[in-house]
């Protein structure tokens, strides 16, 4: 079972950095990816990191988020937080160079993230 942490309450310009773990034993035979969820809003794509290590980036977030993994979990740094990156973040486990919710399987319950001042 995937399980996000590291949301929280924080001003405009700070960084957070959310780690999502449980992905069990065949860590590096699939995509993950990041999403978030703000309020009113659909499930939105944020970022996801190939079985290979490769990239991928929605254009919100490119240059101020940055999508990373060890050998058991992984990591999305945020930096330079708007009000806007408000929303419950959620990671997941699915295909590689996936973007969409289609294209993962395994979905962790998601993290609070509140940019205010």
């Amino acid at each position: 079972q995937l399980v996000e942490s590291g949301g929280g309450l924080v001003q405009p310009g700070s960084s957070l950095k959310l780690s999502c773990s449980g992905f069990g034993s065949n860590f590096y035979a699939s995509g993950k990816g990041w999403f978030r969820q703000a309020p009113g809003s659909q499930r939105e794509f944020l970022a996801s990191i190939t079985s290979g290590g490769n990239t991928v980036y929605a254009d919100s977030v490119r240059g101020r988020f940055t999508i990373s993994r060890d050998n058991a979990a992984i990591f999305l740094q945020m930096d330079n937080l708007r009000r806007e990156d408000t929303g419950v973040y959620y990671c997941a486990m699915g295909r590689n160079y996936g973007s969409k919710e289609g294209d993962f399987d395994s979905w962790g319950r998601g993290t609070q993230v509140t940019v205010s001042l």
